[in-house]
């Protein structure tokens, strides 16, 4: 089962999410000081969402969400803020959990662009995948034959220069 997590203010792809039926779940850190989740993110109403003073996202209500969702085992991919804090630990608890994690590299940010490679490159060796959103779109699907194929890679067209200009200025390792 795939599960798409959001920590914070980062954009999750949620309409690929949705398309190919992808449970979203987002937190927030400690939202009384910090803010809600904005409102350009457009989560789905589907979406759990929490929040948190932990820096990992794993908190009870969320482990218990996912309980709920389905099996014990999951393929994670995570976009978020601070990448070597708060998507690091999450990625780091949900290794040690036992799921596949994938981390996002164009959806994954932080105030200061030095900790992004440095986090990148533990979390690769801690054995999470460490890619680029449409190509984990492209590993979700697997074949163009399915239905959904033809929604999604409208939408990866559709924001081909967003996702051209996050990838330059993000992915930078």
């Amino acid at each position: 089962m795939w599960v798409l997590l959001s920590l914070s203010s980062s954009p999750p792809p949620q309409h690929t999410g949705s398309t190919l039926n992808i449970p979203v779940f987002a937190t927030t850190q400690n939202a009384a000081r910090l803010g809600p989740i904005c409102s350009e993110l457009s989560l789905p109403q589907s979406a759990f969402q929490a929040d948190k003073t932990a820096f990992s996202m794993l908190v009870p209500s969320l482990r218990s969400a996912l309980e709920s969702a389905s099996t014990s085992s999951y393929q994670v991919a995570i976009v978020g803020i601070e990448s070597h804090i708060c998507v690091t630990q999450t990625t780091l608890d949900l290794l040690a959990a036992g799921h596949k994690v994938y981390v996002l590299a164009d959806g994954v940010s932080s105030c200061n662009e030095g900790e992004r490679g440095v986090a990148f490159a533990r979390l690769a060796r801690e054995g999470a995948i460490v890619t680029t959103s449409e190509g984990w779109l492209y590993e979700c699907m697997g074949d163009a034959s399915i239905p959904e194929f033809k929604t999604i890679a409208g939408l990866v067209k559709e924001t081909k220069g967003s996702t051209g200009e996050a990838v330059q200025t993000l992915c930078k390792m």
